[in-house]
């Protein structure tokens, strides 16, 4: 089964996880949708699209793609990830189309990363009130993404 993995990130949590994800599935393709001239999906069987959350939101590029090709990934087998720290499956109702929802095998919240280096000062502000730490947080899960890879075959 050919396998593209789709992302977008803001700082390379999603880019991370979506590669960690390809190293558990044999000559699966990863794309940043964000560079563009994306792989035409008629060629694999598997779409795995990935995105990071802020405020609510997936990656502009994530929601496009996905509004733009849902019927075509409605004959694909399709796993959704959120990278991010609050986990919620409003997410997915509040971003992507019923159409793709309805024909998704797998949702999975893989965790995140906030690096303060490459975060503006209100992230770094936020991120301390919200999750009160200041530093460099890496709470990616390895074990999500081994059940996610394992529920999409």
């Amino acid at each position: 089964m050919k396998t593209l993995i789709l992302y977008a990130t803001k700082y390379g949590a999603a880019a991370e996880i979506a590669n960690r994800i390809a190293k558990r599935i044999d000559g699966a393709v990863v794309h940043d949708l964000k560079s563009g001239n994306i792989p035409a999906i008629e060629g694999f069987d598997r779409i795995i699209l990935g995105s990071s959350v802020y405020a609510g939101s997936v990656r502009k590029e994530a929601k496009v793609f996905a509004a733009n090709n849902a019927a075509a990934l409605a004959n694909k087998t399709v796993g959704l990830f959120i990278s991010g720290f609050v986990e919620d499956d409003k997410y997915y109702a509040t971003n992507y189309p019923k159409i793709l929802l309805d024909r998704v095998k797998v949702k999975g919240f893989l965790g995140g990363i906030f690096d303060p280096a490459k975060a503006g000062a209100m992230e770094r502000f936020i991120t301390k009130l919200v999750m009160k730490q200041s530093g460099y947080i890496n709470r990616i899960d390895d074990a999500a993404i081994d059940k996610f890879v394992n529920d999409l075959k």
